[in-house]
């Protein structure tokens, strides 16, 4: 898992670096079109009316992409890299997540049937080649058998609490994450302004243009901030769903595996 947890981080970063560098490559084309624009007037309108057509053609994709430009490398950088890497942390979980998951009633029948054939020492064998949480708890618990009933409830006990740790690895990142990209988007709103007063100061007029500019430009970073949350907050809570879900698993079938510990003693 730790591999495919760093393939997906190569693969974003990769395109992290790519997306960048078409960031930059469109900015320096922009600033080339305006010098070379700015003594021809007939020109500049013929670029103006042609520009609609471009981003038709580039739909949302260039779109995104304009608006990434003109929010500011500097702040929608780092809230792109929480999205990369909070997607990428909350694919790993839900891979995880996906893979722990077992038929619990399947393996209590294989342990019931094992004990039966050749006592706890099949049982044991059982769990140590199912993967999963369930498997690992019901291993540790009957490999504390001959210590008695109360010992094994202790054992499961303990060891379900290490694997809900193993489950919610890694929520404190994601978290981070939905939590500072808007922080982020807010940040950059708030210097956004603070330089379009610095401009206005700066002709000693109010100026409209100037105004809704920087307004603009400062209240994009909220947005994609906003939208970077939103997207992590969704898988997010569908990673508690999947961890819920194994929780309770966990909990029912310990019950039942100690019905059988029980069934099997008293033979």
């Amino acid at each position: 898992m730790k591999k495919v947890f760093a393939i997906l981080s190569i693969v974003a970063i990769f395109s992290f670096g790519s997306t960048l560098k078409v960031v930059a490559q469109d900015a320096a084309a922009k600033d080339q079109v305006t010098a070379t624009t700015d003594s021809a007037v007939t020109d500049s309108t013929q670029v103006t009316e042609a520009a609609p057509a471009v981003a038709e053609e580039g739909g949302m994709h260039k779109g995104l992409k304009q608006k990434f430009i003109e929010g500011g490398a500097g702040w929608m950088a780092p809230i792109a890299f929480c999205l990369i890497v909070g997607l990428a942390l909350c694919i790993e979980r839900i891979l995880y997540l996906s893979l722990s998951s077992t038929s619990t009633k399947k393996l209590l029948n294989s342990i019931d049937e094992a004990w039966d054939k050749g006592g706890v020492t099949s049982a044991m064998e059982i769990c140590r080649n199912t993967r999963g949480p369930v498997a690992s708890i019901f291993y540790q618990g009957l490999s504390r058998y001959d210590e008695g009933i109360d010992v094994v409830e202790k054992t499961v006990a303990s060891y379900g609490g290490v694997q809900l740790g193993l489950l919610e690895k890694n929520l404190s990142w994601i978290t981070l994450f939905i939590t500072l990209s808007p922080s982020l988007g807010f940040l950059g709103t708030v210097v956004g302004m603070i330089q379009a007063f610095d401009k206005i100061q700066q002709v000693g007029d109010i100026s409209a243009t100037i105004v809704a500019g920087g307004m603009k430009v400062a209240l994009l970073t909220t947005v994609f901030g906003l939208i970077v949350a939103m997207i992590l907050q969704i898988f997010f809570n569908y990673i508690l769903t999947l961890i819920e879900s194994l929780t309770t698993d966990m909990e029912d079938s310990s019950i039942s595996l100690l019905d059988i510990i029980v069934k099997h003693s008293k033979k």
